[in-house]
């Protein structure tokens, strides 16, 4: 699968970071899919494609995608948009950086992304389709469940679980044994110590957890 070529889904921020990691791996890189202009000069030289079904020009035999649309707590576009080219038969492609130390030992699903400086312990598994991004610590045991995001510079210690949709936000530290369930969003900075249930909120410096947020 490392030697297909790569369409990217996407064309803002985190998309700019995934590419700068697939392009210092040599990947090629054909196409990069969004609507508006793609500015920035990481994406120099790539074709732009404008609508989602021009994508359909290529096969998912020969090609794999790659999603670079971030994912914000709350916001579902990148899953609908993962689950619309599963449905059609094509596959995400794992983006790891070489700076990111990613143990022999961890588990990491389809799709992942794990970008600079991130540390993926011993015993570790990493579900479908979730960012690990820049210099997160996700400790020995923990697993982290599908379409998580995961901040810049959050910790989750040991054995920590985390359901789906699960936002952690940066600099957030969970510390071990926590479940964060379905839909948690851990704000910037909040320290957890207790697991949390279905779509709650976890601001820092507050005693309270706000709890059913649709």
């Amino acid at each position: 699968m490392k030697n297909k070529p790569l369409i990217m889904i996407g064309g803002g921020g985190h998309a700019s970071v995934l590419v700068d990691i697939l392009r210092s791996q040599n990947r090629d890189i054909l196409a990069v899919v969004t609507p508006t202009e793609v500015e920035n000069i990481i994406f120099s030289g790539i074709k732009h494609i404008p609508d989602d079904s021009d994508v359909l020009i290529y096969s998912p035999d020969n090609v794999l995608l790659v999603n670079g649309i971030g994912m914000m707590p709350n916001s579902y576009t990148r899953k609908k948009v993962n689950e619309y080219y599963l449905s059609l038969g094509f596959k995400f492609e794992s983006v790891i950086s070489n700076s990111a130390i990613v143990s022999a030992y961890a588990e990491i699903s389809s799709g992942v992304q794990i970008l600079h400086g991130a540390v993926i312990q011993t015993g570790a598994k990493v579900g479908s389709h979730s960012i690990i991004n820049s210099r997160v610590v996700i400790e020995h045991d923990t697993e982290v469940g599908t379409y998580n995001h995961i901040a810049p510079g959050a910790v989750l210690c040991g054995s920590v679980k985390t359901s789906e949709n699960v936002f952690v936000g940066a600099g957030a530290t969970v510390i071990q044994n926590v479940v964060l369930h379905d839909g948690v969003f851990i704000a910037a900075g909040a320290t957890v110590t207790r697991s949390l249930s279905q779509n709650s909120i976890c601001y820092p410096g507050r005693a309270t957890i706000i709890k059913g947020v649709p």
